[in-house]
């Protein structure tokens, strides 16, 4: 499991996270809202690594990730998924050869298991016979589709998604919110997604923690957050409860 405990971070001595406690369980579900400039993908970057707290620790199965020397954090990070808002596909490259990345950077070199390994993540993510096309060509739901192939690509057993609904209609929304629960099952990994989007919060997440001027305000379930009557919950779910709902229908009303 990943645990934060007393997580603190201050750029030009302007404080982002002020003593944030969470512990997300293995095989979850787990999601993590809250407004812009709350915290989210700051925590998300001390989680992999990218970051380190000014003070408090984030242990990744009992392993304290700011006290690892570089090598050890390479190795950790190769249990690692991660889809980024953009999916930040290359786009000089075929859709194979940026879901190889990660394996080659790794060491791998045999060309006949890199093969197979892309055609069956781009399987996993419905994009069966993709290989040569390049990013270029494809649509926004398509980029994440790769994106998220690519983050499977060394079999992690965890994966972060950072806004992976921001930019896409309805409809495709509706997709890679189905595409995450589908693939958290298949495979067995721990997802943890930063987002705003209240109608994939409601739709999939097991449970849902919201952060809140640097800390974590709540922890529950979908519902125990629906049904939160503190002020400050009920203001977010009506800031952007309203446009998951008005996505739901319009969703409905296309299909």
């Amino acid at each position: 499991m990943i645990q934060i405990h007393n997580l603190f971070k201050s750029f030009n001595e302007k404080p982002v996270l002020r003593g944030v406690e969470l512990t997300i369980p293995t095989g979850s579900t787990f999601f993590i809202i809250g407004p812009s400039g709350c915290g989210k993908s700051v925590m998300l970057k001390h989680i992999v690594g990218l970051l380190t707290p000014d003070k408090g620790e984030v242990l990744v199965d009992g392993k304290n990730i700011g006290k690892m020397k570089e090598k050890e954090l390479y190795e950790l990070r190769r249990h690692f998924g991660f889809l980024f808002q953009g999916a930040a596909l290359f786009d000089s490259m075929t859709v194979a050869e940026n879901i190889a990345l990660g394996l080659i950077e790794h060491g791998e070199r045999d060309e006949y298991k890199i093969a197979r390994i892309v055609s069956e993540k781009l399987e996993l993510v419905g994009l069966p016979g993709t290989e040569e096309i390049k990013p270029a060509e494809l649509s926004g739901g398509m980029k994440k589709r790769v994106g998220l192939a690519r983050a499977l690509a060394q079999n992690p057993e965890y994966i972060f998604y950072d806004e992976p609904t921001t930019g896409l209609d309805p409809i495709m929304s509706d997709q890679i919110d189905e595409l995450i629960a589908d693939i958290t099952n298949k495979v067995k990994v721990t997802s943890v997604v930063v987002t705003h989007d209240m109608f994939s919060v409601e739709k999939i997440a097991n449970r849902v923690a919201m952060m809140h001027k640097g800390k974590i305000y709540f922890q529950g379930t979908p519902q125990e957050l629906l049904n939160n009557p503190d002020p400050v919950v009920v203001e977010f779910i009506e800031r952007f409860g309203f446009s998951a709902h008005r996505k739901l229908a319009t969703a409905a009303d296309l299909r």
